[in-house]
């Protein structure tokens, strides 16, 4: 029964019926618990989670690691244990840093299942009793006052002055008004359905009776706990593109290991030796040391993003933020502050402009003189209950907003209400539509009235203008009326204010004060905004500069919407949640670049906007702050959530999180995103070379009949310490300039286009000739294990100058930057430190099987060594000349 999703359409007393309960007794303890045990517990269900030894086992599942694996399981059958141990080290190393990644899992069921209720008190047997919200069931009769969070969802039986906090939900900025009555549309959006009540929405103004239709997953917030947890995540373009880097990798080492295997075999060799050689192919084709690089870097690029207020919970998000190409934004708290805010106003027959944001007090009132303004701010002053302390609001956005306008005004709040005490009020009530107290006043009693202008002005005989009280005739009403209009037309919330001039001696607190509610005297109009931040339109124009589009989504009404978009420079079309029901997920995907502003959509229709942007080949960012933001946030590429207004949930769900809730930190990051990508590249340049250059080198030696240049260890020492440390350097390079002023890189781009590996083809080439010609001539001088030592430093030295290379691409690498990375000047001076240890160190000779060098083989080799970076610093400068011709 608690199935039915037409709750809004039923009478009080059919909802009552349809789950057979008296609201004025509520369920009977033994049929809550029958009915308890039917239904579930009101909790939200989470999917056990996946065993610690899983998490590292599914380290393995990669291609290079099974290589790896395998070259270790060779060379163990051959006898070479040191290798064998020395490949397994390693590999376990890279999967326990996964493993720590993975082990960070996300806790957003947990999160959603925090934020629920921990009592609710109900009507059961006639009384009223608190319980465990846990235990409600489809029947039970809430009761809720302001401050509440609804423990369930319900339809409302009793509303009392009752508004609702669903901004987390919906996405509206300002409280809902709610009722009791039906409404007569079955299939009204979420947020129109003012009748009804969502767990973990929170009741700012009155009191309500709610008889709970829903529990647990069955309920909206439970619907979006199953879409966040059934929501896909797709790998970041950088995963992407290594993920395939390294199948052809293995391809690659597959081939030549078959290749040499075939040639030894047929050369007469023995199995062991061609083994050997086999597993030497194997670590030189696979770049060990590339996931603790890249994921070093990111952390780098992660703890610099967290210095300006932007957390990553995840470290391929780093990188994927300078690939995006769009922003899906949502509107109230992250587009705009989430604090109401009088803009603008009308009084006396003259509009007036009113400037700050949100709820302080900085900011004018222009188009009035000041002092004139006090009959229309001072209802705003005393007719109400809520104020703003500090910054902070304390009770309800709107009438905070009003207090703020009259304190802009120049009236010391706090102090007029001190020096006129409320003596009685008729409060506020979504059926009248308009809040009223009384004062005293010398020797009459004032009412000020303030609520809806149709309200007010129908209850009106006159107006307040420049020269006192004037008849409210019909062209005094159409003015009026005109003036509203003008107003709402600009996506302003108005109010009208009021007042009633009461004899003292005819007014009794006690009696009926409906007797005054009439003929009172119209003052004037105030209209209200959630605004935009201040900094947000900069942000969004310098998006559009990068080539980033940005596409605002709310639960807000249309016209609403469409005001603030325009303020933020969003000039696509227009749409609505209707509009998108209407289209089906092709002709969404067709229509999705042309539409800028999303207004009154729901949860699943941000997921349907994300994913027609995904299919259209777009890398999506999604910020947001509510519950109703989290299954877009997991949906996109990029979550992003706010960290001050933003719920539990919605931080658990992103991938990044705003510290200082300010879209503008989004492009900051972006920016950040792209400089990590360009290093990245740097590096992976830099260490693919190296790979290429062993892959030649071994494969060249065995082509020519000689034995291997190097053993697997020297190969694995390469990779991961003579390597890894200058490429994480690379990672601290500054920003290229103007990259905030390009396209983002299309998501298919690859890290090794055609140009780049043929690039990289020619310092491997260069690589493999200089390391044989030195490896050959100490074979002809030497022994092996001279030769061997000579070919190995040799290699290292390269590396030390085609650092350099991957430094600069096109330009020359002795421009002004050249020595600005200290951070890479001292890592590549250790590196030639621990070769020399290497070389020359008794023990480090026994594990590398290295001998000492004489100072002309070390100023031979670097001389070789050098011809990497020289050769390519020709190659750019032939280019540079071509080009200029």
């Amino acid at each position: 029964m608690s199935a039915r999703h037409d709750w809004h359409t039923l009478s009080a007393a059919e909802a009552a019926s349809t789950l057979d309960v008296t609201p004025e007794f509520g369920l009977a303890a033994e049929d809550a618990d029958a009915r308890l045990a039917r239904f579930g517990p009101n909790r939200l269900a989470e999917a056990p989670p996946r065993p610690a030894w899983r998490k590292f086992l599914d380290q393995f599942r990669n291609l290079l690691i099974v290589v790896l694996l395998f070259a270790a399981a060779l060379a163990w059958a051959v006898g070479d244990l040191k290798d064998t141990i020395v490949i397994v080290v390693v590999v376990l190393l890279n999967a326990t840093l996964g493993f720590h990644q993975e082990h960070r899992a996300e806790r957003t069921i947990a999160a959603l299942k925090g934020m629920l209720a921990a009592q609710a008190r109900v009507r059961r047997g006639g009384q009223p009793v608190d319980v465990d919200a846990t235990t409600l069931v489809p029947g039970d009769i809430v009761l809720l006052e302001a401050g509440d969070r609804v423990p369930a969802d319900g339809r409302i039986l009793v509303a009392h002055a009752l508004e609702i906090d669903e901004a987390t939900l919906t996405g509206e900025s300002h409280p809902v008004a709610k009722i009791a009555a039906p409404l007569d549309a079955p299939e009204l959006p979420l947020g129109d359905r003012v009748n009804m009540l969502y767990m973990n929405t929170v009741v700012t103004r009155g009191r309500a009776e709610m008889l709970v239709s829903a529990t647990g997953m069955s309920t909206e917030t439970g619907q979006l706990a199953g879409m966040i947890a059934t929501a896909p995540q797709s790998p970041t373009p950088l995963q992407r593109q290594l993920d395939v880097l390294g199948k052809k990798l293995a391809t690659i080492a597959g081939a030549v290991v078959l290749l040499i295997l075939v040639l030894d075999t047929a050369r007469g060799l023995p199995w062991t030796q061609a083994a050997l050689t086999g597993v030497a192919l194997a670590v030189a084709a696979i770049p060990e040391g590339l996931p603790a690089v890249v994921t070093v870097t990111l952390a780098i690029g992660m703890w610099r993003m967290a210095q300006n207020r932007a957390i990553l919970r995840k470290l391929s998000a780093v990188e994927a933020l300078g690939s995006t190409t769009v922003i899906c934004s949502d509107k109230t708290g992250t587009l705009t502050l989430n604090q109401m805010t009088a803009r603008a106003g009308w009084f006396a027959g003259r509009r007036f402009e009113a400037s700050g944001e949100g709820y302080t007090l900085a900011g004018d009132i222009t188009g009035h003189e000041r002092e004139a303004l006090r009959p229309l701010l001072l209802p705003m002053a005393l007719c109400t209950d809520s104020r703003v302390h500090e910054g902070r609001l304390v009770g309800d956005p709107t009438e905070g907003a009003l207090w703020v306008l009259a304190c802009k005004g120049g009236l010391d709040c706090t102090g007029e209400q001190a020096h006129a005490p409320r003596i009685a009020e008729i409060p506020f009530d979504s059926a009248h539509k308009f809040m009223a107290t009384f004062h005293h006043a010398g020797d009459s009693v004032v009412m000020l009235i303030k609520g809806a202008p149709d309200v007010l002005l129908a209850r009106s005989s006159c107006w307040l203008g420049e020269d006192g009280d004037r008849p409210l005739d019909d062209v005094a009403r159409g003015r009026i009326r005109d003036e509203n209009e003008g107003l709402a037309g600009a996506a302003l919330r108005v109010l009208a204010v009021a007042q009633r001039a009461i004899p003292a001696t005819d007014f009794d607190p006690a009696g009926d004060l409906w007797q005054w509610a009439e003929n009172w005297t119209f003052l004037g109009l105030a209209g209200l905004m959630d605004p935009p931040r201040p900094e947000a339109a900069d942000a969004i124009r310098r998006c559009h500069e990068a080539g980033i589009r940005v596409k605002m989504i709310t639960g807000d009404h249309r016209i609403t919407a469409a005001a603030i978009g325009r303020e933020l420079g969003l000039d696509g079309e227009v749409t609505d949640g209707a509009a998108l029901d209407a289209l089906d997920d092709a002709a969404l995907v067709q229509r999705i670049e042309a539409i800028d502003i999303f207004a009154r959509v729901s949860p699943a229709h941000k997921v349907r906007i994300v994913a027609a942007l995904k299919a259209r080949g777009h890398v999506v960012a999604m910020t947001g702050d509510g519950v109703n933001d989290a299954p877009a946030l997991k949906a996109a590429d990029i979550g992003i959530a706010m960290g001050r207004t933003g719920t539990a949930v919605t931080r658990e769900a992103a991938t990044m999180v705003l510290t200082d809730d300010n879209f503008a930190t989004i492009e900051r990051a972006v920016e950040e995103g792209r400089v990590i990508y360009d290093n990245i590249v740097k590096f992976v340049r830099f260490q693919l070379s190296t790979n290429i250059g062993a892959i030649l080198t071994v494969l060249a030696a065995t082509l020519a009949g000689l034995p291997t240049p190097f053993s697997a260890i020297q190969l694995l020492w390469i990779n991961i310490i003579m390597d890894g440390p200058p490429a994480m350097t690379l990672g601290l390079e500054p920003a290229r300039s103007g990259i905030m002023r390009v396209p983002p890189r299309p998501p298919g781009a690859a890290i090794l286009s055609l140009p780049r590996l043929f690039r990289l083809a020619l310092y491997g080439a260069t690589m493999m000739a200089g390391t044989l010609w030195l490896f050959h001539e100490g074979l002809a001088s030497h022994d092996h294990r001279y030769a061997l030592t000579l070919a190995f430093t040799t290699f290292v030295l390269f590396q030390f100058f085609n650092v350099f290379n991957a430094r600069s691409e096109f330009g020359t690498a002795f421009n002004r930057q050249f020595l600005a990375n200290g951070q890479l000047w001292l890592v590549l001076a250790g590196v030639l430190a621990l070769q020399v240890l290497v070389v020359n160190w008794p023990p480090a000779q026994r594990i590398f099987g290295t001998t000492a060098l004489h100072w002309q083989d070390w100023l031979r080799a670097a001389l070789i060594a050098s011809s990497v970076l020289f050769l390519d610093e020709a190659r750019k400068l032939a280019l540079r000349l071509v080009w200029r011709g």
